[in-house]
């Protein structure tokens, strides 16, 4: 009864286990304040903590894209394993961590266990609707977004508590998601997963053979240098501009407000991608992302209201491209190949998120809201590598 019931909306159940699954990405930044004042670290921990996580994503899609573990084995298995692990890491950094020796560590195991959720979670997406991916992607990484902001959100709800306890709350909705995602299986339309097979490392690397994956993937290293930097540094811009002071309790809502506006922009740019395609959707949020870029710096010595303004729009823009990207790649790949290929990419662009975190993490206390510029390449290279693709419609 209940599988039957699942299987009717596959969407909304891989969406909704994405939610759960990926609020363990930022759980720990949702108590940055309560970190940095408990362990005496600054900005560059908590910047850090959020490479950690970085780190081990990359470690565990590279292992996943070049060894084809990704199309060898079930989707939804790999997803339901995956959340379970990240959601023991996730809680043993909430009742264990003491420091950034201790704490490094278990973030990094947190990333390994993302890349079991996130890209996989695309795959099954593919697997039920491929007729629609770009449409049901978006609503994936809306979710993806949503997740990210969801701490922020469980931490302004509950300011009066330690700041394990809705670091912890994460992993319960982890749990959860694995649930979902077991009950609900693997789709009809790709391969079966291949158990017998051998493992083919490195074959993944032809996908860049092809030229709309090609350009699909550049244009999404150059959103991936900006969108994780962003995220990262939210609460110290709405600090450095004036909009709240540091230590309020209005900051983790406001936090929550500027990234979790993204998952409404992601939705938004779904329903749009149908009447002007994925590449000039995901074209049009890296313009006004880059714009958001330029200007904040200018914009961020006015009244309150403005530099928040700019933050939210701002946060609408960095991710309204994002399903895009994995759309126009997944359709450029060969059907047997689009697990492996979608992890390779995003293993990439998650390589290249680190150097943009570390630099804007390290240099925000000296440049303030001018580190917002060091951000600004990747929305312009992105239009650049995505061109032959948003010129053709």
């Amino acid at each position: 009864m209940l599988s039957s019931m699942l299987h009717r909306r596959p969407v909304a159940v891989i969406a909704l286990a994405q939610l759960f699954g990926t609020s363990l990405w930022f759980s720990a930044n949702s108590a940055a304040d309560d970190l940095a004042r408990d362990w005496g670290i600054g900005a560059g921990g908590i910047g850090a903590l959020t490479a950690a996580v970085q780190l081990g994503f990359i470690t565990g899609t590279l292992v996943f894209a070049l060894s084809g573990l990704a199309d060898r084995f079930s989707a939804s298995r790999i997803f339901a394993v995956s959340a379970v692990l990240g959601a023991v890491g996730n809680a043993l950094f909430a009742a264990g961590a003491s420091g950034l020796g201790s704490g490094l560590p278990l973030r990094f195991l947190v990333g390994v266990c993302l890349a079991g959720i996130y890209p996989l979670g695309m795959k099954l997406v593919v697997s039920w609707v491929p007729e629609r991916a770009g449409s049901a992607l978006a609503w994936l990484v809306g979710m993806l977004t949503l997740g990210s902001a969801l701490p922020h959100g469980i931490r302004f709800l509950g300011s009066e508590l330690a700041w394990p306890w809705p670091v912890a709350a994460s992993s319960l909705l982890a749990l959860l998601a694995a649930g979902l995602i077991l009950r609900l299986g693997d789709g009809p339309h790709l391969p079966a997963a291949r158990r017998g097979a051998r493992l083919h490392w490195g074959r993944v690397v032809e996908a860049f053979a092809i030229p709309e994956f090609r350009a699909s993937a550049f244009g999404y290293f150059g959103h991936q240098w900006e969108l994780y930097a962003f995220w990262t540094l939210v609460p110290m811009l709405l600090v450095g501009s004036g909009v709240v002071p540091a230590g309020s309790a209005a900051l983790s809502g406001l936090a929550f407000a500027v990234v979790a506006v993204g998952g409404l922009a992601c939705v938004l740019g779904g329903y749009w991608s149908r009447r002007i395609g994925s590449a000039r959707v995901a074209a049009w949020a890296l313009a006004g992302s880059a714009c958001c870029c330029a200007l904040f710096p200018l914009l961020a010595g006015g009244p309150s209201w403005l530099p928040l303004l700019l933050l939210l729009a701002w946060g609408f823009c960095v991710v309204a491209d994002s399903p895009h990207f994995s759309a126009l790649s997944a359709r450029a790949c060969p059907p047997a190949m689009v697990g492996s290929a979608l992890a390779f990419q995003t293993a990439i662009g998650f390589a290249v998120t680190l150097p943009a975190i570390h630099l804007g993490s390290a240099l925000v206390d000296t440049l303030g809201v001018g580190v917002a510029w060091l951000l600004l390449p990747g929305p312009l290279l992105g239009l650049v590598g995505l061109a032959p693709l948003w010129r053709r419609g």
